[in-house]
């Protein structure tokens, strides 16, 4: 059932800190963020698919044996309530950026440290690039929506990485567009249609990217992708954003109309912790249900 720190004695919250910083300390070099293009896929029953990802390489072994795996099921009552978390920290700036095609997905990618960054537990992680996946690849309650994306920060010094999760659903093929993807859409295209891999598009600004309202959950996790290391500080938005279905087919057609959504981990007795600025009573959503209360 939900718990609730409220009223709870501040060491109780700065236990839960620091066993999620602990399981946040595995993580050694920036060469880990991304495979080589091929060498791994998301169909079911592949031989490269990711059931077989921790055997395609012995230093990703982690992706079949490790035991704090990125996406989960955010599980509402399953939530510890820490109104302790604070909002998000974040200062972004306009940076020059590159557009890139990596076979499993379309990226964003900043000089690290030039783009701004947010503060986690007094730590400052640098922005260094953003990437989408669809569906997406976590869940709430059992359900995965349209699209995800993920905001990578790294602390350079620590080597630790952070990442924000932002949800999206498409209600109607008429509905409100992402600002963020129409900024970019003529280059994404550029990069999905042909077999140019990647384009300089001048200055983005990351500001623009929507993270709507101010309650979040947060854990210990993984990369979704190989090696799938595990100490990745997971904060994932609980209001959805919106996207249309046509900026959903534009990214999947980089990855051949394909999902690229890793299946769910096991939770593993972690926990999940929820910010809200206020106490408030969560509600599980029905599956029908496209609101983030």
């Amino acid at each position: 059932m939900m718990k609730n720190l409220m009223g709870k004695p501040i060491f109780v919250f700065t236990f839960l800190l620091v066993i999620l910083i602990l399981n946040s300390s595995r993580l050694t070099t920036s060469q880990e963020l991304e495979a080589d293009e091929g060498e791994f896929d998301y169909d079911e029953g592949s031989s490269r698919g990711p059931e077989n990802w921790g055997d395609l390489r012995e230093d990703w072994a982690t992706c079949k044996t490790g035991t704090l795996q990125s996406p989960i099921d955010l599980v509402r009552n399953m939530v510890t309530v820490v109104p302790e978390l604070g909002k998000l920290k974040k200062r972004y700036i306009p940076a020059n950026a590159t557009l890139k095609n990596r076979g499993h997905d379309i990226s964003v990618q900043w000089v690290i440290g030039t783009a701004g960054s947010i503060k986690i537990s007094g730590i400052e992680y640098a922005l260094e690039q953003c990437h989408w996946h669809s569906p997406s690849e976590h869940a709430i309650n059992g359900r995965r929506f349209d699209l995800e994306l993920h905001m990578v920060h790294r602390n350079l010094k620590l080597k630790k990485i952070a990442v924000i999760g932002v949800l999206y659903y498409s209600k109607f093929i008429w509905g409100r567009p992402d600002s963020f993807l129409s900024e970019l859409k003529k280059d994404i295209q550029k990069i999905a249609d042909t077999n140019e891999k990647e384009v300089n598009v001048g200055v983005v600004d990351p500001r623009h990217i929507n993270i709507p309202g101010s309650k979040y959950y947060r854990y210990s996790g993984s990369l979704t992708t190989p090696p799938c290391t595990e100490g990745v500080i997971w904060t994932i938005n609980d209001q959805l954003s919106t996207v249309t279905k046509a900026q959903v087919n534009l990214l999947r057609r980089a990855v051949d109309n394909k999902s690229n959504a890793r299946p769910l981990q096991q939770l593993n007795d972690r926990d999940i912790l929820f910010y809200s600025p206020k106490h408030i009573q969560i509600l599980p959503t029905t599956s029908s249900s496209v609101d983030i209360i």
